[in-house]
């Protein structure tokens, strides 16, 4: 840490290559306009940590206590914000996996800090849960999220399952585990190119937890009683979320889930729902060569640093300040600039297509030793390639360095 905070006060160009630049005042923006739509909403929130994986974000999307609860994807994860507990902002995880046996011993002792919540999909989760709180004695059940699929086919069971009732019914029988909510992560919700085709999967999502929930064979009696959750958590439009709250049954309480949201990236750019500008995330990279035969650049930052994530912008990463320049190719350390100026792209990236060429030259726009920031596909994965995240003001001055806790 010492090494890193010799860069604090420093310009982000002078940084080491290849670096995580994290813009902090567009971090700021983008939290502190999604709990507004939260706020206006009337719904409760809940923050993924699987983004920037750190302590400072973490405590930026929780609202210092305002929101307190999260979703984690790895132990890591829930251990490194336990410090949040201690600050009494934190109260509750859920545990994101659908559950299997490695994990509860340290899920268990996890839980003496605060609360844990499992994500379940399966009748054999039921099974396993049985077995090994009866083997440790567990003083109370699990509290359960019941995974529903809509339409993203990685887990959860759709809501036309057959299997879905007699899982509602086991988990209602079961002394092991007590129903905390119906949970959807519509990821396919990264197609959407437009507000309304967005709405239109957050109807899916609402109504496939809706469907889900109305195999409960008992209900809570009154409001006073505590609710059954629905977590949704596609890219929501106020109006859609606004309406569709209005018809929740009284004892259903509706959650919204988000992650991405304090970096987006190029591919929720696709979307058109975010700006370019609403990007916090860049990777520093540096020119290692030119090669004017193929009109091509080679800096040293590749899969490894990057990811091989694609979206409807060609490329895996866009050079942030001359987006007609795309990283084209990569191998591990390596990637391979070259220029992609397609109109309807440059449109996207927010490029007045009048001061492009139509072909621009390598040996022209790049020197040896030249540093060049990236936006890249998907901010999730690039920051979890990296050990440390260099935070920098407006003037793009390092002003923090944030260190993500890193593997499972």
């Amino acid at each position: 840490m010492d090494a890193y905070k010799f860069y604090i006060g420093k310009p982000a160009i002078d940084l080491p290559t290849p670096s995580v630049i994290l813009s902090k005042p567009t971090i700021e923006r983008n939290i502190n306009q999604l709990h507004q739509d939260v706020k206006n909403l009337g719904i409760t929130f809940r923050p993924h940590v699987k983004t920037l994986k750190s302590l400072e974000v973490t405590r930026m999307m929780l609202g210092n206590g305002q929101h307190r609860k999260i979703v984690a994807s790895t132990i890591p994860e829930i251990e490194g914000t336990l410090p949040l507990v201690k600050e009494g902002v934190l109260d509750e995880c859920l545990y994101s996996m659908p559950i299997y046996p490695s994990v509860l011993p340290r899920l268990l002792h996890l839980s003496t800090s605060l609360k844990i919540v499992l994500m379940i999909d399966n009748e054999q989760h039921i099974d396993l849960l049985e077995k090994f709180s009866s083997s440790v004695n567990a003083p109370q059940p699990w509290p359960v999220f019941i995974k529903i699929d809509v339409g993203t086919r990685r887990a959860g069971m759709v809501k036309s399952s057959y299997a879905l009732p007699t899982l509602v019914q086991r988990v209602e029988r079961s002394n092991a585990v007590e129903l905390y909510g119906f949970y959807c992560h519509a990821g396919h919700s990264y197609a959407c190119r437009s507000s309304e085709s967005a709405a239109e999967v957050l109807k899916d999502e609402v109504e496939g937890v809706l469907s889900a929930s109305k195999h409960l064979t008992s209900t809570p009696a009154s409001a006073s009683t505590r609710k059954v959750v629905v977590s949704i958590g596609s890219t929501p439009t106020a109006h859609v979320v606004s309406s569709l709250k209005e018809v929740l049954p009284e004892y259903l309480q509706l959650e919204l889930h988000a992650g991405n949201f304090p970096c987006n990236d190029l591919q929720q750019l696709c979307t058109s729902l975010i700006r370019p500008s609403g990007q916090s995330l860049r990777v520093l990279s540096e020119v290692c060569s030119v090669y004017p035969e193929r009109n091509e650049a080679l800096i040293n930052a590749g899969t490894i640093a990057l990811s091989k994530e694609t979206s409807d912008i060609p490329g895996y990463a866009r050079v942030s300040d001359s987006p007609q320049w795309a990283v084209l190719r990569m191998s591990q350390e390596h990637g391979i600039l070259g220029f992609e100026g397609a109109p309807e792209v440059l449109k996207v990236l927010g490029v007045d297509r009048d001061g492009v060429r139509e072909e621009e030259k390598a040996e022209e726009e790049f020197r040896v030793g030249d540093k060049v920031f990236l936006w890249c596909q998907h901010a999730c994965i690039t920051a979890a390639a990296h050990s440390v995240y260099f935070v920098v003001d407006e003037g793009d001055v390092v002003r923090e360095v944030w260190v993500p806790w890193k593997g499972w």
